[in-house]
């Protein structure tokens, strides 16, 4: 045990080396977060609608920082690629090393990434007049259901990655795979205020499940509804990324074992 430690620290620490040496990465993926604040909050802000009324941007800040945690979909798939394309994982597999290094290295280095990028977007939230109401204990509720999304999302791209193996390919599927879910959720518009069907997929969604939930905890407009999902919002962003994980882990792994036959 202290050696798959030791080795899983070992290959965080070489991924956190790779986002400090390429910190252009880092801001393209701050840049698009920052972009949607701005535009939805400051453009479109004056003419959108909350449900129970509230500030827009209030309502849209935990919505961002759940895309964040989605977005951070392509770093992950990315990196992994990259590494299996140019030799790097057979290299690893070849060396005296734990064989789960590779992927709990990954998995702690993005959850890292995810704590950086929440610190930055959390500046800017409050720069722009977003705030929690709740108190402290419940931000960071809040927080660590946003981390624990971002674990599951990390362990999908993972996946992703080690089933697609090319680089160019995981850049050309993530991007709009990752859109049309943070569009159909409630990241940008109450679902009341949507299509009867659309609206009943937005509930269900994910992304959903965990910006409802941050909305309560942050004290932040935008929580109302009867329907099932709506009530039980808590409930559902810890079980949808517990299944993700149980569901995606177990197949990274298989395909992680499978790589050399």
């Amino acid at each position: 045990m202290t050696t798959v430690i030791a080795d899983g620290w070992t290959m965080t620490r070489r991924n956190m080396t790779h986002v400090v040496r390429a910190p252009e990465e880092l801001i393209l993926y701050f840049s698009l977060p920052i972009m949607f604040v701005l535009v939805f909050g400051y453009v479109f802000g004056s003419g959108m609608q909350v449900a129970g009324g509230g500030s827009y941007r209030e309502f849209l800040l935990p919505g961002v920082f759940v895309m964040t945690m989605l977005y951070g979909l392509g770093a992950t798939a990315t990196g992994v690629a990259l590494d299996l394309s140019r030799g790097v994982v057979d290299r690893f597999r070849s060396m005296p090393m734990a064989r789960s290094a590779l992927m709990t290295g990954r998995s702690a280095a993005d959850l890292l990434r995810a704590l950086l990028e929440m610190s930055t977007l959390l500046v800017c939230g409050l720069l722009v007049g977003w705030q929690w109401r709740q108190g402290v204990g419940k931000a960071l509720l809040a927080v660590g259901l946003l981390l624990l999304l971002r674990i599951a999302i990390t362990w999908v791209g993972i996946y992703l990655a080690l089933l697609v193996r090319n680089p160019d390919t995981v850049g050309v599927i993530v991007f709009p795979a990752a859109f049309p879910l943070s569009a159909i959720s409630n990241v940008f518009v109450s679902p009341e205020l949507m299509p009867p069907v659309i609206g009943t997929i937005s509930e269900w969604n994910p992304l959903s499940a965990t910006v409802a939930a941050i909305r309560e905890l942050f004290g932040n407009p935008g929580l109302g509804g009867d329907s099932w999902p709506a009530e039980h919002a808590m409930l559902l962003a810890v079980l949808w990324p517990v299944l993700l994980i149980a569901t995606f882990a177990p197949l990274a792994v298989r395909r992680y074992q499978r790589l050399s036959r």
